[in-house]
């Protein structure tokens, strides 16, 4: 602590990391966490109904409990947003649909990487590192995603320029940006024709993991002393 610190009381210390949220900002994660896990169980035993419900709450949550607690810049809301309309999309089962969720989260992939840029830039061996998997990624699945390749060449390069510019802003961010790639790389070996046990529940898992990393280490860095 210091000087300064123990001066003013700690009533005018600084929000950081190790600070705890006030209880009723978060009921609103308690809220997403109980969200979550009603999507991953209609999920697992597959009741569209149920995911109809759950799944256009996640984001709103996060955005809520962001503007009550004075974190939600406009390109983090607008992120929030699409990502938003885009589950949204991904609910309806066809390839236009899917074609729009992608086209929605494209526009949360940059509206992340404009909040992200201007606090402070990725180091160049993260952004070569990403854009590394981003090739070898493409090269593997390029062969058996038909027409979808160009739509998924653009949309994982944002992704992975997302993922990396995250890697600047802490670990709880970077983790984020680094889950949010694995979702979307499960759902791009989903539309290649691959699958893994438990493929829709890990897509999901990952997928809210990543947005509620995201949106509370912004918070973090969004009040931390510049």
């Amino acid at each position: 602590m210091t000087a300064a610190t123990s001066s003013t009381g700690p009533e005018r210390r600084p929000m950081g990391v190790r600070q705890r949220w006030p209880h009723r900002d978060s009921a609103l994660l308690w809220t997403f966490a109980v969200v979550v896990g009603v999507e991953l169980v209609a999920v697992a035993t597959d009741v569209p109904e149920v995911q109809w419900l759950a799944k256009p709450l996640l984001a709103p949550l996060l955005l809520a409990w962001l503007w009550r607690i004075r974190a939600a810049d406009v390109p983090i809301a607008v992120g929030l947003a699409l990502a938003t309309a885009g589950d949204v999309a991904l609910l309806v089962p066809s390839d236009v649909a899917f074609l729009v969720g992608m086209g929605c989260f494209l526009g949360t992939q940059l509206a992340f990487v404009s909040a992200f840029v201007p606090r402070r830039r990725p180091r160049p061996a993260a952004v070569t590192g990403y854009l590394a998997l981003w090739a070898v990624a493409n090269a593997v699945l390029w062969p058996r995603l038909g027409e979808l390749r160009l739509p998924v060449l653009g949309y994982s390069l944002a992704l992975c320029l997302m993922a990396a510019t995250a890697t600047a802003l802490g670990r709880r961010v970077a983790l984020g940006g680094g889950l949010f790639l694995v979702s979307d790389l499960l759902i791009g070996l989903g539309a290649a024709g691959t699958t893994v046990p438990g493929h829709g529940v890990l897509v999901m898992a990952t997928y809210s993991a990543a947005l509620f990393l995201i949106s509370t280490g912004w918070a973090v860095v969004r009040h931390r002393p510049q």
